[in-house]
């Protein structure tokens, strides 16, 4: 894998050598995250598929841009489109997990002739369903208009070594705090507030591609339940449910997500 860095959006990424005859993998991370959270799976699957990992605008080693408007999801859509462009990345499959689900359905809705096939684990889906939502959505925006009252001098911070968490939890303070101390507070509360603005719910009915879930059974952030729902909403999608596994299957169940990945792009 070989670092770059595309200049006219500010965006980091990983790519190894591009072959034609291989399928091409996306992966985009989650919130807080960066492409740091796929290295496992950069050594599994290096030999095998054409691979590019993203770190997102105000992540990773990517730009932080100052405003709020700057978070909208439509603009990180925009960024990993201008990216595959620039890149010369023809028919992928995306692999999302969690916030990176949104940036992926709404890739995949506005630009569904460019992926093949897609592959949600721990999907962001129902967020209204969920328990005190309602608090940080509206938590989220107060805080939102906060920060921007506050100057904003971003530096890049780079990413977290996650081999240091051999098995997350949810509620992990060390993770989280490495995780947040590098996107910061402000970045974070941006994206969760953007996150809350608009109501997906319908949107994944528009899935018109093969797609895989994966969700952890005791995820304490979004129930596995919405899982099962949205298995039912999108045509041709297979529902894997990971037996005690909580939100982080990325970093806590590698084998287990790894081995389905390859399942279902061979």
């Amino acid at each position: 894998m070989k670092e770059f860095y595309f200049e006219e959006r500010g965006i980091s990424y990983r790519m190894n050598d591009f072959r034609t005859d291989r399928p091409t993998l996306v992966f985009i991370h989650g919130l807080s995250g960066s492409s740091s959270a796929w290295l496992p799976y950069e050594e599994l699957f290096e030999s095998q598929y054409n691979l590019l990992t993203i770190d997102l605008r105000g992540h990773g080693m990517s730009d932080k841009p100052r405003r709020y408007d700057a978070y909208a999801l439509k603009n990180f859509v925009d960024d990993v489109y201008k990216l595959l462009n620039h890149a010369s990345v023809g028919k992928c499959i995306f692999v999302s997990h969690s916030f990176g689900t949104l940036i992926a359905l709404e890739f995949i809705v506005a630009h569904q002739e460019l992926v093949s096939r897609a592959i949600f684990l721990s999907p962001t889906a129902y967020l209204d369903n969920i328990r005190g939502s309602s608090l940080v959505r509206a938590g989220s925006i107060v805080l939102a208009a906060l920060f921007r009252l506050i100057p904003f001098h971003p530096v890049i911070r780079g990413r977290v070594d996650y081999s240091r968490y051999h098995y997350t939890g949810d509620w992990d303070m060390r993770r989280i705090f490495s995780d947040i101390s590098r996107t910061t507070l402000r970045v974070y509360i941006y994206c969760l507030a953007h996150a809350y603005a608009v109501n997906y719910d319908e949107l994944w009915k528009e899935i018109r591609v093969p797609t895989l879930i994966m969700h952890g059974t005791e995820d304490s952030y979004i129930p596995a339940s919405h899982s099962v729902q949205l298995s039912k909403e999108i045509q041709h999608a297979t529902l894997v449910l990971l037996p005690r596994a909580n939100h982080i299957i990325v970093l806590n169940n590698i084998p287990e997500v790894s081995h389905h990945i390859e399942t279902f792009v061979s």
